[in-house]
């Protein structure tokens, strides 16, 4: 490879829906990429995409990369394994083609890129080959309480991240064992959650958000919502600062 046509990669965050989170960074990265790479479900629209599609220039090159399953097959199921690992390796080397001529290609990331990001599996398979940048962009959670206003740490607080996707007794065991949580991945896997807030004394502090910082966007205290359906983005918050003015149990 010729070392002088060797292109650039950028990991980009779009931010948590809201085009106006969008930073500065991204979109100058944006109006400099010959090409714009995104992950998406077969057959949905990338979300990433809809956030920046206003900044998409007619000469830009698209490249969708379409995961071949989702949430057909158990995570943990070897078939899964198999095909996700097959598709980064595959969709690594669809970016590195363009990397090879030379171009700079930003690959588009919901939230931040290296946090719970599609971005990452390229990145760990690339980044030794090309010069790489990755831009931080604001993370779901950290859009999710803005827009509610709800305070999440404090003082000597920590906060605990948790995928929904764990075991009900791992969630319940780390949530017993921390002052402030935000549970992501929720979808299906809410009535777990629910469960696992009750076993751990937090259900009437937690606040769920639909969509955070997109149109359309809802949230409310999880024990005042009358049904176990959510979406993929959705985002269940439990606040610390225990002892904040206003506070409830």
């Amino acid at each position: 490879m010729n070392a002088l046509l060797k292109g650039r990669l950028v990991g980009v965050g779009t931010g948590p829906g809201d085009p106006e989170l969008l930073t500065l960074k991204a979109a100058r990265a944006l109006a400099e990429a010959d090409v714009v790479a995104y992950f998406a479900k077969r057959g949905n629209n990338s979300n990433a995409r809809a956030i920046v599609e206003a900044r998409f220039r007619p000469e830009m090159v698209e490249l969708p990369l379409l995961y071949p399953v989702t949430t057909e097959i158990d995570k943990d199921h070897d078939d899964y394994r198999a095909q996700i690992t097959e598709f980064y390796e595959q969709s690594a080397e669809q970016v590195a083609e363009h990397l090879g001529a030379g171009r700079t290609v930003a690959v588009l990331s919901e939230g931040d890129p290296l946090f719970y990001g599609s971005y990452m599996h390229l990145h760990v398979r690339l980044a030794h080959r090309f010069p790489t940048e990755v831009i931080p962009g604001i993370t779901a959670m950290s859009g999710c309480w803005s827009q509610t206003g709800l305070p999440i740490v404090q003082g000597d607080d920590v906060l605990t991240v948790l995928p929904g996707t764990m075991s009900e007794f791992e969630l319940t065991r780390r949530l017993a064992d921390t002052d402030a949580a935000v549970i992501m991945k929720v979808g299906r896997n809410l009535p777990k959650i629910r469960r696992a807030l009750e076993a751990s004394g937090k259900l009437a502090k937690a606040v769920y958000v639909e969509r955070g910082t997109m149109p359309g966007s809802v949230s409310m205290r999880l024990t005042e919502k009358p049904d176990d359906r959510a979406p993929y983005f959705a985002i269940v918050l439990v606040a610390g600062w225990s002892a904040r003015p206003g506070a409830k149990a």
